[in-house]
């Protein structure tokens, strides 16, 4: 039998049940509709926050001693071991063009006028850490002068809240008081500098470093552990962890990449179902059509012309399923896209793929009733009724 004749008699077969092919063809539009729409939200939310991550930002290098293993972002258990002699040395290292220290100096308390809160540290760092556009009022401090820098959250500390100008008291862990003058808060949305975002909803204290705190990506790791004053501070089982903006993008792909994959492993299973629904009315033509089969083969059709009929009937619905849910999918990704503020960002790769599923779709599922049909004696096929 001529491929065009079997695709004639099985596009009948559809049409002639056309309830019942809708029903069983929307079970796969829901499976495709719901892969599509998770992997293109999955899609748009890893370039919304790539983008935002990546984007014009200077390639930073971040450089600390920790534990070996240690789980966390950049300075996940990091130990101030890095020297003024360090700093300037990395500062010299070609590719270079700033070098920022961070630490944590552990405090008691911070004073304004007469009203004293608790506050455990203060972040400890250099006026590079700081952009210009940071700040809502004010500036950065400078190196060696007893300023501070807050953030908004940090004004509401006290009672009456600290301003540009004001003075404040920080209180060591040591004992120690200091005296500083607040020059510059940073905008609600800013944590500071290179660490964007940094705490951005507790308070945050920054101070410098002075008088508070007493292939680059190569060169930087060679210099830290073969030269370093750092290299003989350290504890023995500490290492020099050295990541990039772009390690830190690539972390966070991939774990964007594992929830993506793990949301549309779930939608999976509305296929699966779709193709056991498949599979089902196949199953129940091959019966309704017992003999028309017995026919068939009467007259001369070979068992692999029965098979590619109901193969291509199965097919058919399988195809049909994938193409009416793209759109669907799509169209669910764009409302679930503007309800949660995302660009639409569409993966036409998966598109392509649907298709292929609705056609793999629909030979699994057809494939057992379609050998079933193709097995049919001829002589019991003529005697069903």
């Amino acid at each position: 039998m001529e491929f065009g004749e079997s695709l004639r008699l099985s596009l009948r077969a559809v049409r002639s049940h056309k309830f019942r092919s809708a029903l069983t063809v929307l079970g796969v539009v829901i499976g495709v509709a719901a892969v599509i729409t998770f992997v293109t939200l999955g899609t748009s939310l890893r370039a919304d926050v790539l983008g935002q991550v990546g984007g014009e930002r200077a390639p930073n290098v971040y450089v600390w001693a920790g534990p070996e293993g240690q789980n966390g972002g950049p300075g996940a258990g990091a130990q101030p071991v890095l020297t003024t002699h360090d700093l300037d040395q990395l500062r010299a290292i070609e590719g270079v063009e700033s070098v920022v220290p961070r630490g944590l100096v552990p405090t008691a308390a911070l004073s304004a006028e007469n009203d004293t809160v608790a506050q455990r540290q203060v972040i400890a760092t250099s006026p590079a850490y700081f952009d210009p556009g940071d700040f809502a009022a004010g500036r950065s401090f400078e190196q060696g002068r007893r300023e501070v820098v807050v953030n908004q959250q940090a004004t509401s500390l006290f009672d009456r809240h600290v301003g540009v100008g004001q003075n404040v008291t920080v209180r060591l862990a040591s004992g120690d008081s200091v005296n500083a003058t607040v020059v510059g808060v940073l905008n609600a949305s800013e944590g500071g500098g290179a660490f964007e975002g940094l705490g951005s909803s507790e308070p945050l204290v920054f101070v410098p470093t002075d008088p508070f705190y007493g292939t680059t990506v190569e060169a930087v790791r060679s210099y830290l552990e073969d030269e370093s004053d750092a290299a003989r501070l350290v504890p023995d089982d500490y290492v020099f962890s050295v990541e990039t903006d772009q390690d830190l993008v690539d972390q966070l792909e991939e774990l964007l990449n594992t929830l993506t994959s793990f949301i549309t492993g779930i939608a999976v299973i509305s296929l699966v179902v779709g193709s056991i629904g498949i599979a089902n009315i196949m199953l129940v033509s091959v019966t309704e059509r017992t003999k028309e089969i017995g026919i068939m083969k009467a007259v001369g059709a070979q068992n692999r012309d029965v098979l590619q009929l109901f193969l291509l009937e199965a097919v058919l619905l399988g195809v049909s399923g994938a193409i009416v849910g793209i759109p669907v999918g799509v169209a669910g990704a764009y409302l679930a896209a503007e309800y949660i503020g995302l660009d639409l960002v569409l993966p036409y790769d998966w598109f392509a793929i649907a298709v292929v599923v609705g056609v793999l779709v629909g030979v699994v599922a057809g494939i057992y009733p379609a050998w079933s049909a193709a097995k049919t004696d001829p002589i019991d096929a003529l005697r069903y009724e």
